[in-house]
């Protein structure tokens, strides 16, 4: 089991060109590698926003959220501003090495389960993962901006946050607020 603490903004349309600039060009930290593109299965969890489960390459993948931090600033007081809400999740990876349990072709199709396409760059920073994904679902485009660490002691908050602050300063592109700040789950219940 994993605890996280997260921040993440869904968009809706295709990715603004000065995003992406943003974030390959522009951004602190080490780009970690090619954009990566797959596919996830997540089951769709009618009203219930605290938990996500997915099937990810070959894994099962079960989040709980444990608790919601609050909607916080980042960034100086201007158009730039950043707004978000901090959440803490719980994460249970089950790995199906022989891929005998887990069978993503036994579920695509059915209503529960919604295809997601990604294409996800990801960069570090100060030991903080953020990460910019293009999103396609039911034939519509999204983005998200998204941050993440493992949390190891209550006082990682602080950094998390600072290192979000630091990032949010080199931001182009369209407004990222706190009504556009949620999980996964919530975002299916707009997208299902």
């Amino acid at each position: 089991m994993l605890t996280t603490l997260e921040l993440r903004w869904f968009s809706q349309g295709t990715l603004p060109t000065e995003v992406e600039h943003w974030f390959l060009a522009d951004s602190p930290g080490e780009l970690l590698g090619s954009p990566e593109e797959r596919e996830d299965l997540y089951l769709y969890t009618p009203e219930c926003d605290y938990l996500n489960i997915k099937l990810r390459q070959g894994r099962l993948e079960v989040k709980w959220r444990k608790a919601q931090l609050g909607s916080r600033e980042f960034g100086e007081a201007s158009s730039a501003t950043w707004q978000g809400n901090v959440e803490k999740w719980l994460k249970w990876i089950c790995d199906d090495p022989e891929q005998e349990s887990i069978m993503p072709v036994d579920v695509v199709g059915t209503k529960a389960w919604i295809a997601v396409k990604k294409t996800r760059s990801q960069r570090l920073y100060q030991g903080i993962s953020y990460e910019l994904t293009q999103l396609r679902v039911n034939n519509n485009d999204w983005w998200s901006v998204a941050f993440e660490v493992a949390q190891k002691d209550a006082n990682q908050i602080k950094h998390f946050e600072n290192v979000v602050r630091l990032v949010s300063q080199t931001y182009r592109g369209p407004k990222l607020v706190a009504e556009n700040s949620y999980g996964y789950p919530k975002w299916f219940a707009l997208v299902a």
